[in-house]
């Protein structure tokens, strides 16, 4: 069997275990961001290193719910220097910088993303504001983060901080694949925590539908009308949402 084959069936099956043991919490994370909706709430993302990828995943994206915000800040992201990021995030001086550009409150919903869950930044910031009366939701690895320890002044790891907690079923150092030297490649973490984060988008819009209250989605700017669509969308929302104009 190849690796491209056994990749594929390693992660179908990380899938398969995802939907049946995360249902019921990301059943609980869509009503959760579709109150914030409806009460005139923002949902924010957060991610560092390539956690920041999920955190854009839900952005601006065809399909994707408008009252969405990520936190970003390129030192915390790869492309300005991979390495430094790692260092980054684990500097704790980072919560007020993050935090005076985006001013999480209460009924915000907050989805912090960590694998390993022990660096400073994303557990720092899910704590403040869970402290500041928004819902905090943690997407991490929960067999990763168990078998380390935290790396912040709190002693804490991001789903000790967290109101609910969504376990992308990863191994420990997120690697899938034992190659024939015995390294280990073929991350999960992305694929998994995306179809986590789409899968409840989705629910968030039949929750919309079911109950009759706005939450406004992007179109395609691809499809014919979504340009004028979507534009109309980023001029409600382009003096609250960083980035999004």
């Amino acid at each position: 069997m190849s690796a491209i084959t056994t990749y594929f069936d390693n992660l179908t099956a990380l899938l398969t275990r995802t939907l049946e043991s995360q249902q019921a919490g990301m059943e609980e994370a869509a009503r959760h961001i579709a109150d914030c909706f409806r009460r005139g709430g923002m949902l924010y993302t957060f991610g560092t290193g390539h956690g920041h990828l999920l955190a854009l995943e839900i952005f601006y994206r065809a399909g994707g719910m408008a009252r969405v915000c990520p936190i970003l800040d390129e030192k915390l992201m790869l492309h300005v220097s991979a390495a430094k990021s790692t260092l980054e995030e684990r500097d704790e001086s980072w919560l007020p910088v993050l935090l005076e550009k985006y001013p999480i409150r209460e009924g915000d919903v907050l989805i912090s993303i960590s694998n390993s869950g022990r660096n400073a930044v994303p557990v720092l910031l899910a704590k403040e504001a869970r402290e500041r009366g928004a819902y905090v939701i943690a997407l991490t690895s929960m067999q990763h983060t168990s078998a380390v320890t935290s790396r912040n002044s709190l002693n804490l790891r991001l789903f000790e901080t967290a109101d609910l907690v969504l376990d992308n079923g990863g191994v420990l150092g997120d690697a899938s694949f034992r190659a024939a030297d015995g390294s280990m490649v073929g991350p999960t973490s992305t694929s998994v925590g995306a179809a986590i984060l789409q899968a409840i988008v989705c629910r968030v819009k039949e929750l919309s539908l079911a109950e009759g209250f706005e939450a406004d989605f992007f179109k395609s700017s691809n499809v014919d009308g979504g340009d004028e669509w979507n534009d109309r969308l980023i001029a409600k929302y382009e003096d609250i949402i960083p980035g999004l104009n």
